[in-house]
């Protein structure tokens, strides 16, 4: 996003969402469950683990350091059947989809600067938990908020959401019993400067039973899950409803696509209006600042937001691997700061620690909170206790830019 889109009369942007029977959905789900699974034993394990389906199969890989033990193969086909596919007709039966495993422990060149941060080598920090761990790659990640909506969330991703959410919610309570756990939504929001005008269009592609009628999936889809999911505020009349345009979505799920951990990035955060660093989230424990700085970064802009200091803020953190302090800050206000961006910089720097370690600490991140975010949006979820995602910095900052 840039200065520009402050700027025009009218601009259309679109954002998508998957549901939790995506195949890629279902990769960052097993991946996040693993991670759980071991953080609810050890919460200092190391995990970097992904996944791969397709059809009758699933694949994990990558490294975890960890005294305890999982059953990974229970725990593979209870995320699968959690999620729907648990018969053949659907495409993927857990109870009889193969698990393989191939995972090792964490590169002990990786652990050095983790273990250590290279401030702590060198003397310049004391030897306390929070200061001496170093982040586990380097890399730069950024956080967005705007306040477009309650949940300071981007208007498109937010309704794309609340869209899929929805679709999960009527085929598991039987409203739609021909709905199968596959599907997408995409939402299109028309602006004028800066602002959510009208929602131009809806897009929803649901997998479901042979036999229904397009029309009867479109006239299902459109009451029950369309409906009551817009603001009525945003509709002028002229809203352009779409569903399942080739005509016929029964084949889903890894039967029709394979799936892999971590290529929904764009869905997990915001869905294209602000900028992403490229790291994925899934899989990957606390000391990977791919999460948890990505995590940080949404709780800073969100208590910028918050404060009343921008409109907009965009916040991107630099990190080395091995090194606990960020490299750079940057703060981005796209013309709606309240004061200059480099001041918020500065004052973000002194209400925030946002080294590795304390990160860790103010956001309660070693415990199995994870799962729960890997399918309908990290951020702006106003469903789950996320600690990102409260504003409880909000009067530090007031103060400090007093």
């Amino acid at each position: 996003m840039s200065n520009s889109f402050m700027k025009s009369a009218r601009l259309l942007f679109t954002s998508e969402s998957v549901t939790e029977g995506h195949p890629d959905k279902m990769c960052d789900q097993i991946s996040d469950a693993v991670l759980d699974a071991i953080m609810a034993q050890d919460p200092h394990g190391r995990v970097a683990c992904e996944a791969a389906v397709k059809t009758g199969f699933v694949m994990l890989l990558g490294e975890i350091t960890t005294d305890c033990y999982v059953n990974l193969n229970q725990l593979v086909r209870g995320v699968v059947r959690d999620i729907g596919y648990n018969h053949s007709d659907t495409g993927f039966d857990a109870e009889t989809c193969g698990v393989q495993v191939a995972l090792s422990s964490q590169s002990a060149d990786i652990a050095l600067g983790v273990d250590k941060a290279m401030e702590a080598k060198a003397g310049e920090m004391k030897e306390a938990e929070i200061e001496k761990v170093g982040a586990g790659d380097q890399g730069m990640m950024f956080g967005f908020a705007c306040n477009e909506t309650d949940v300071l969330m981007p208007m498109p991703i937010h309704l794309a959401h609340k869209l899929t959410l929805r679709m999960a919610q009527v085929r598991r309570d039987g409203t739609l019993p021909w709905m199968r756990p596959d599907g997408k939504s995409q939402v299109t929001v028309e602006y004028s400067y800066g602002k959510p005008k009208w929602i131009d269009t809806v897009l929803i592609s649901t997998q479901h039973d042979p036999g229904i009628a397009a029309e009867e999936i479109e006239a299902q889809v459109t009451e029950h899950v369309i409906m009551p999911v817009l603001p009525p505020q945003l509709l002028n009349g002229d809203l352009r409803i779409i569903t399942n345009p080739t005509g016929a979505f029964v084949t889903g799920g890894p039967k029709g696509d394979a799936g892999l951990t971590g290529r929904k990035i764009i869905v997990d955060t915001y869905g294209g209006m602000g900028r992403h660093g490229g790291g994925a989230f899934s899989g990957k424990d606390c000391t990977k600042v791919d999460r948890s700085a990505s995590y940080a970064a949404r709780w800073v802009a969100k208590n910028v937001v918050a404060a009343d200091m921008a409109e907009r803020c965009e916040i991107q953190l630099a990190y080395a691997i091995g090194v606990a302090r960020p490299l750079s800050i940057n703060v981005e206000t796209f013309g709606t700061g309240t004061i200059a961006d480099e001041k918020i910089s500065t004052i973000i720097a002194d209400v925030f620690d946002l080294r590795p370690g304390a990160i860790i600490r103010d956001l309660d991140l070693r415990r199995p909170i994870y799962r729960q975010t890997a399918s309908y949006g990290h951020f702006g979820r106003d469903d789950l206790d996320l600690p990102w995602e409260r504003t409880d910095k909000v009067e530090a900052l007031r103060a400090a830019a007093s």
